[in-house]
């Protein structure tokens, strides 16, 4: 972070749910750590609440349209369900559209180039790590790194204390990106289409095989979350997801509700339509020598094995399978498991009270 001379935050809407204190006191609080500029993740959730309102609008869809917000979905489709890839709402993520939007004003701010504007996001969910690592909407993401709102969260709780309202003195985001963290925050501003909010990786396959076998009428947009409670229910968060749901909802209650129908020119919004497209990729290619490529397969098989096997979706891919695929290929690691964190965590303590232990007998 610190080989970039103008460091931009991209908070996340989950994380005004973590804190009982006000969004401009949060943001101030984000400033008391060292960035030099916040740019809120909810603005680009508007940007994109309109495209998609767009989208929708435009004749010859084949419904329902699939939001794409969701890395972990977005995989599962292209590992699990190729059939419903061209259903895919091709817009990029608010992360994406925030940071090339935060960038733009830091370059016309500071006057610096690019490659000295580092863009961090402050993430609820692991799946957005491999995300910006291998992107599948684009070449290259514009985020720099993804930092854990586990790992910040003393820190800026800290800095909250310390912090004034005042301190922040921005256009705060409106109601409808901010809304966007909960479950149903996205389809809740999507105007004139029937919409349906599903979270929780089992209940998406669900929905999806639903799709696939023609069982699922009169929705014309799924807003699909691979955590329970959508982001506020992130593995990289650390408030109850009720209590975050609770908090959350106040504040977006105290924001003048934004329209979603924005006035932004087509062509501007051009900018943030995927510029690749996924592929069907039931077992991703590892290696382009066969030799390498096998000894990463049986890696992944280990790796597999030792996994919990839940596929839970909590660390973000679809699966265990597929999370043991991104540790072989380097865009993950083991710990993202929830489970085997959680394990390690636990092993830890012991070790700590053995050594306490034996501190006491000397």
């Amino acid at each position: 972070i610190n080989n970039f001379k103008y460091k931009i935050a991209l908070p996340a809407p989950s994380l005004y749910g973590q804190y009982d204190y006000s969004r401009r006191r949060i943001l101030a609080g984000l400033l008391k750590l060292g960035f030099d500029m916040i740019y809120e993740v909810a603005k680009g959730a508007e940007l994109v609440t309109y495209a998609t309102n767009m989208l929708l609008d435009k004749p010859g869809h084949t419904y329902p349209l699939i939001s794409s917000a969701c890395p972990a979905v977005v995989k599962l489709i292209q590992v699990r369900f190729p059939d419903l890839i061209d259903r895919i709402v091709k817009i990029e993520s608010p992360m994406e559209v925030s940071a090339a939007m935060a960038v733009q004003q830091a370059m016309e701010k500071t006057g610096l180039p690019e490659k000295d504007i580092g863009v961090f996001f402050i993430s609820p969910c692991a799946a957005k790590v491999t995300n910006v690592k291998a992107p599948y909407e684009k070449t290259t993401s514009r985020v720099d790194g993804v930092i854990a709102i586990s790992d910040i969260y003393k820190n800026l709780l800290e800095a909250c204390k310390q912090a004034d309202e005042s301190e922040y003195d921005k256009e705060l985001a409106g109601f409808q990106g901010i809304i966007w963290a909960d479950t149903g925050g996205e389809s809740s501003g999507i105007q004139k289409h029937k919409t349906l909010a599903v979270d929780g990786i089992h209940h998406v396959i669900d929905i999806f095989e639903k799709i696939e076998n023609e069982e699922l009428h009169g929705v014309e947009f799924i807003e699909a979350l691979a955590c329970t409670g959508g982001c506020l229910g992130g593995p990289l968060t650390v408030e109850n997801p009720y209590v975050a749901k609770t908090i959350l909802r106040n504040k977006a209650d105290n924001q003048q509700p934004k329209k979603t129908r924005m006035e932004i020119p087509e062509e501007e919004l051009n900018k943030y339509v995927w510029t690749k497209d996924i592929q069907y990729k039931p077992i991703l290619k590892l290696d382009d020598d066969f030799g390498v490529a096998m000894e990463m397969l049986e890696k992944l098989e280990e790796i597999t094995e030792s996994l919990p096997g839940l596929d839970c979706g909590a660390c973000g891919a679809p699966g265990c399978r597929a999370l043991a695929e991104d540790i072989v290929r380097g865009t993950s690691i083991k710990a993202d498991c929830i489970v085997e964190l959680r394990d390690k965590v636990k092993k830890l303590e012991q070790e700590i009270k053995q050594l306490k232990g034996k501190k006491k007998c000397e």
